[in-house]
Parts: structure tokens; sequence; C-alpha cells
């Protein structure tokens, strides 16, 4: 919001039909003499849309997003679509905003994540997957080959997105680039030791979402069993 805005031009505007919200809320954020909590209070809007970590979660600036903002600023939360990531994929931002324009029904998750888009992990889609299945890892960034779970600390198994199947520019993801996945479209991104995927003799002390410990153990059991040497290989001759 430019600077020369008052509150009471923008009391004016009164109503609009998509109103984004792009930034962590702040008591500190001073816009026209007045604070982010009084623009975003004098605006009535069809649709609330927080676009990035910081405006649903709050982010790297550890405020409040509006995922936890439930109080009386935010009159209802049948309105409100969050888009978190950070930064967040433009084709998310677009179809949302396409899919309001055009009426159409926008099925969200407990976050208030469009479910088209947040319905599942990261981890579906990335071409590393055989390597995951076969605990055969990466032993650094930047490598086309090897999974960048186990060493390299990829959060894809526990972070919602569609970065690995709606691709950036049509044609990349972190993953295939060979950057681990950092996890933030979740709400307790960014989280600690980032880049270490904590373990307990080889297993990791969470599991993947949605798998169960048992089945877990049952399949890392049979792939230490065996080596393939079709991958291992493919990892020495990149190296």
């Amino acid at each position: 919001m430019p600077s020369r805005y008052k509150i009471e031009e923008i009391e004016k505007i009164r109503s609009v039909d998509i109103l984004v919200v792009e930034g962590a809320p702040s008591k500190e954020w001073v816009r026209g003499r007045s604070t982010f909590c009084k623009l975003f209070s004098a605006l009535e809007a069809k649709w609330i849309v927080a676009v990035g970590s910081c405006a649903v979660y709050g982010g790297l600036l550890g405020k409040r997003g509006l995922a936890f903002a439930r109080n009386k600023r935010i009159r209802r939360f049948d309105n409100l679509i969050n888009i978190p990531g950070c930064p967040a994929h433009p084709e998310w931002i677009a179809y949302v905003l396409w899919a309001i324009v055009h009426d159409k029904r926008v099925a969200l998750d407990e976050w208030y994540r469009p479910k088209e888009l947040f319905a599942y992990t990261v981890h579906s889609g990335c071409v590393r997957n055989e390597y995951f299945e076969w605990k055969v890892d990466a032993k650094g960034f930047g490598l086309k080959e090897g999974c960048l779970f186990y060493e390299q600390g990829c959060q894809a198994p526990y972070t919602h997105g569609s970065c690995n199947k709606i691709l950036w520019n049509e044609v990349s993801s972190k993953t295939r680039a060979g950057m681990p996945c950092i996890g933030c479209t979740e709400p307790d991104f960014p989280k600690r030791n980032l880049f270490e995927t904590k373990t307990y003799m080889g297993i990791p002390a969470t599991m993947p979402l949605g798998v169960p410990k048992r089945a877990y153990l049952t399949l890392t059991g049979i792939a230490k069993s065996f080596r393939i040497e079709r991958l291992s290989k493919r990892l020495l001759d990149e190296d």
C-alpha cells in the first residue's frame, strides 16, 4: 500500500472483490499513518487471498499470519484462501484468482489451502522417488541422481504442495535441480537443522506423511537387503 494513502481514503473504498495480502501482518507495519490491522479492517472483501508463507503463517519474521488470526479483525473465515510458499508458485496464484473470478468452488484443507494444489505431498511426482524407495542417497546438492531425503534433509515427504506436478516455468523444481525441499508451504517453516533428517539407527525420527511406521520399517528392511547396481552405477557415473 503506497505510503501516501491515509486510512480515511482507504475507508472510502469500503469494499473490494478480492483482497490479496502479501507479507506478515504486523502492528509495527505502518502506511499512511495507519497500521496493517486498521487498513485490513477498513476493507470489506468478498474474498481474502493470502499469498506467501509470511502472509499465511507469519514466516521468517515470527509473526502470526492469517491462518492463525482467528480474531475479530477477520469478520468471517469462509472467504479466506491461503496460498503458502516461499515464494508462492505463480500458477497457484493464477489458479485461485481464476477460480474466484469464474465462481468455481475451491475446496480447502484445514489450513484454508486449496486441496487441488495441496492435497498431496511434494514427494509425489518427484523424479528421485526410485532412489528414495531403495535408500540410495545423493552425497550433496546439485546432483542429478540420488534421493535428497536421508542425508540432505529433503522435506518433500512431509510437505503439502504440487511443486513436482506443476513445475516452475513448466521446467523444473527444487528436487529436480538437486536442491532439497525446505517445507516452505507448512506452518512449521522454517525448521531448525533444515538440511538434516534426524534418524535413529538409520530410521527417520518422523515418518513420511500417511506412512505407518511398521510398513516403513518392513519396506526399508527389504530395500537394505538389495543392492540395485543400475542406481548405484548412475551415482558413480555422476561423481
